[in-house]
């Protein structure tokens, strides 16, 4: 479930409190005291089995004799009775409850199970919604709503803070009351049996008063959900987030490098930067990030001016940005003529813009007109300090009207106490973001930088580029069903070089062994200088024993290398087994660089994939970076620049540079190898050799899920279905059907530009002469989870194959109803096309149970009309008097 029922949990009309007590100290009482100084309007009843009367209000004694179907009920009785009240609420029709009582992990007396679980049963049959159990509850200031233990209220804003842990709740909202902050809604999860952040976020991404949603996390339950809830929510408004726990999963231990160093905390930053989100390390950050998002202009470059009126300033500010990799704005020789014309010769002459401690407003009002006018800057950090020549409120009364206006990014720092405390107001009050120290300005600024990023990953058109090598999926998933069926847990090296030539990722000729002599005989059919390795299920990283020889020139450098060998793992590792050699080729590529690229499997995102330095020393390199699988190319170029990499690789002095497009496809095959295989649990490519002929994975190990071994976790994001393609003759050629892709950005914007006006009007009910950036990358940017957009491509090569056709349809979180939309290029109308895909997603929508779908046309639209009266619509007035309303009951 997700947003099902919750506008009865944060916007109830009625309220029942289970549990009411005058008893002081008890928690029955302080929920009664908190509903009833919140100024929640509505009817409030009380259930309390002993008394007909509570602090002098009637009293019920149990739900059923209750007068009228509470929207919301807040229990706060014992663990043991929770079930029980679950089920009589959902018989009475209540649908939202607040369980504040903990305990419920314990044992169910009554039957199997938890309390927990009985809870959940006895809520589903009536799809009862539960915030909670061990929660301090919620609150929506808007509506009046205090139902919570908090001590106090929430003051009315446009920030919504949701958190999973109830100290911090209350410690938050005390905090915040100091500081005058407001809250649209104030969440505790508690133990999240039911609602969770998924469903939060789906609900407050699209809740009017909600201008940014500020979440405290300290784990993640049902990771798709998450995802595909945290990237809508990111579209539509800033999500910031405070992730608990850095350290303490970091260094998870792993049988692979690729395990141990792709640790929680790094997966978690992954998932926040591949979903929009900002993460942020304190709490403090929490609400200055809400702050800068909320105010400031929007990001378009990274060139940051400061002007201050005190060298001291600019110097701290300039260090904090160096020291956490943000980018000074190198001032042209224009805009620096222009600052000497305005500015006294004692100004710095380079930025940061010293305009000295004695300047007057004017002086400030110049060189803030010629930074905001300059196009080498892309936002400007204001500073003052207080002097005694002129007040920081004059100064800020006489700035304040021209940094409004401004069309870049705008962030002040006053520093200072009760000097600039009426300045600091105002700049309040006009909407700009106000810090009091220029450490902390920086930071906001880098956190905008940050956010911009992300939410450029999320509209980013990738090139429309046809993959150089489609994967033998079927055979590939034989392989590792067969290596399963056989109990092993790490594949042997045939197998592996199978996998990595069904994906098409480049590796060297490779031989298992079981003796010296098939060594030898081995290495004299590979032909000589060759690689020696031990072979050994208990030994995964060979060279800690000396189990790898290399550049083996003859028949007796193989036999003693392969005699040492075994004796130095015979001192070493007494216990392993030794199974054998594996005999590979020699490479001679003195100049590729040594890579690492593998895969893990985090027990909540599932697949992770890591790329970075590699060789023996991997572990001792900060050079890597991990991202959640599937790629495109854009976001594995990403994986390769956050990785610190990408300057190394593109060559350097004598040394050439590696092509970009080969380590780009291998890194997505990778990364779809990972969404392919669930059975994968690691894999590690090191050393991945890079250098100007290309990619050649050397040395490889992949290690199955199995019994003791974990089991599989599906992807945190849904790859792109490959299943759901199909080819189909129509009007005399062959048509591709398939899902949309993130690379189809270009076919899309040229499908719409080709479209002729009247076909465009009749598609978005308005006359446009092109989609936005913006959009084109949102609708070829899907997630698979929610959304499906199938597209029909031209016969012809498939790099140069044109869109001539969509169907695009969106779910709702419960997947209940589905809305869709349809477009069919001039020339292929009234030619079948568009009936084809309309019966492929209504197809598509049924095999997952949606149970309605939806759609609107203009009244002018003939063609779109009948064709949904033929495919089984209802066909009825729309919402304005020149639409059609579509609509078909999926059975």
């Amino acid at each position: 479930m997700s947003v099902r029922h919750l506008e009865a949990l944060f916007q109830p009309t009625s309220v029942a409190l289970i549990g009411a007590s005058d008893r002081p100290g008890s928690l029955g009482s302080v929920v009664l005291h908190n509903l009833q100084q919140g100024g929640f309007q509505g009817p409030l009843w009380l259930v309390n089995r002993r008394h007909s009367q509570v602090a002098g209000q009637p009293a019920w004694r149990d739900v059923a004799a209750l007068p009228q179907v509470p929207d919301l009920a807040v229990i706060c009785t014992p663990a043991h009775t929770v079930p029980g009240l679950i089920a009589e609420l959902g018989r009475k029709g209540t649908r939202a409850a607040i369980v504040m009582t903990a305990g419920l992990k314990q044992a169910n007396p009554d039957g199997p199970g938890t309390l927990e679980q009985a809870m959940l049963d006895a809520a589903r049959p009536t799809l009862l919604r539960i915030l909670g159990p061990n929660c301090i509850g919620a609150l929506v200031p808007g509506v009046g709503l205090n139902a919570s233990f908090a001590p106090g209220n929430a003051v009315p804003g446009q920030l919504a803070f949701v958190t999973q842990s109830g100290a911090l709740a209350t410690a938050m909202l005390d905090w915040a009351q100091a500081r005058g902050i407001g809250f649209s809604h104030f969440i505790s999860l508690g133990d999240s049996a039911d609602v969770d952040f998924g469903d939060v976020l789906d609900y407050l991404a699209s809740d009017g008063a909600t201008r940014a949603i500020l979440v405290y996390m300290e784990s993640a339950k049902a990771a798709r959900k998450f995802m595909s809830a945290a990237r809508a929510a990111s579209r539509n408004k800033p999500v910031i987030v405070v992730k608990a726990g850095r350290g303490a999963d970091g260094a998870r231990a792993a049988a692979s490098h690729t395990g141990a160093l792709a640790g929680a905390d790094v997966v978690f930053d992954a998932a926040f930067r591949r979903a929009g989100m900002l993460r942020v390390d304190t709490l403090e950050a929490l609400f200055d990030a809400a702050e800068t998002l909320a105010h400031a202009r929007p990001v378009v470059g990274e060139r940051l001016a400061i002007l201050t009126n005190g060298g001291g300033l600019g110097v701290l500010a300039a260090d904090a940005l160096d020291l956490h990799g943000g980018q000074m704005a190198s001032l042209s020789p224009a805009t620096l003529a222009a600052l000497n014309a305005c500015l006294p010769s004692t100004w710095s002459h380079g930025n940061p813009v010293d305009i000295v401690g004695d300047a007057p407003l004017q002086r400030y009002l110049d060189g803030l007109r010629v930074l905001l006018a300059a196009p080498e800057v892309d936002a400007v950090l204001f500073m003052h300090a207080p002097t005694a020549l002129v007040s920081a409120a004059d100064i800020a009364a006489g700035c304040l009207p021209l940094l409004a206006q401004a069309s870049k990014p705008v962030l002040t720092c006053w520093l200072g106490g009760a000097a600039v405390a009426a300045a600091r107001s105002a700049t309040t009050h006009a909407g700009l973001p106000c810090y009091d120290t220029p450490e902390r300005a920086v930071a906001a600024w880098l956190q905008l930088v940050l956010h911009a990023r992300n939410q450029a990953a999320l509209r980013e058109l990738p090139a429309s580029t046809a993959q150089a090598f489609l994967p033998l999926r079927e055979q590939a998933q034989a392989v590792v069903a067969q290596a399963a069926q056989a109990g092993q847990e790490w594949l042997d090296p045939a197998q592996v070089h199978s996998l990595l030539q069904l994906y098409g990722i480049p590796t060297q000729r490779s031989a298992r062994v079981h003796s010296v002599d098939e060594a030898l005989a081995c290495a004299a059919d590979i032909g000589y200088p060759v690689a020696l390795k031990i072979a050994s299920p208990q030994i995964v990283h060979k060279s800690d024993v000396g189990g790898v020889a290399l550049g083996l020139a003859s028949a007796d450098d193989l036999r003693q290398a392969a005699q040492a060998m075994l004796e130095r793992v015979a001192r070493l590792r007494p216990q392993a087994e030794v199974t054998g050699f594996t005999v590979q080729a020699m490479v001679a590529r003195p100049q590729a660089h040594e890579l690492i690229v593998g895969i893990s499997t985090d027990p909540v995102f599932g697949p992770v994939l890591l790329f970075g330095q590699g060789g023996t020393a991997v572990e001792l390199s900060q050079n890597h970076a991990v991202a959640l699988p599937p790629l495109n190319t854009a976001l594995a170029r990403d994986l390769v620049q956050r990785s610190g990499l990408a300057r190394l690789l593109a060559g350097y002095r004598e040394r050439p540079a590696v092509p970009e497009a080969a380590l780009l496809e291998t890194l997505r095959q990778v990364a779809q190898l990972a969404c392919d295989l669930p059975m994968l649990a690691e894999l590690d490519i090191n050393p991945l050799l890079a250098d100007a002929q290309g990619v050649l994975a050397l040395d490889v190990r992949i290690r199955l899920h199995g019994p003791g071994r974990g089991q599989p976790v599906a992807p945190a994001i849904r790859p792109y279905p490959q299943e759901l393609e199909q080819t189909v003759a129509l009007a005399g050629s062959t048509l591709l059907l398939r899902p949309i892709q993130p690379e189809d950005g270009e076919r899309l914007q040229a499908f719409y530009a080709q479209a002729s006006p009247a076909d465009m009007r009749l598609r978005f009910f308005l006359t446009r002469r092109e989609v936005p950036h913006s959009e084109l990358a949102r609708y070829s940017q899907i997630d698979y989870d929610r959304e499906m957009t199938f597209i029909a491509l031209s016969p012809g090569d498939p790099a140069h194959q044109t869109m001539v056709a969509e169907v695009r349809v969106v779910c709702d979180p419960d997947n209940q109803t589905a809305e869709f939309a349809l477009q069919v290029a001039s020339a292929w109308q009234c030619k079948g096309l568009g009936r084809l895909l309309l019966e492929k997603m209504l197809s598509y929508l049924r095999a997952r149970g949606t149970r309605e779908v939806v759609g609107q046309c203009l009244a002018q639209n003939l063609a779109m009309a009948s064709l949904a009266r033929q495919l089984g619509f209802s066909v009825l007035p729309g919402p304005s008097p020149d639409t059609l309303a579509l609509h078909q009951l999926l059975e």
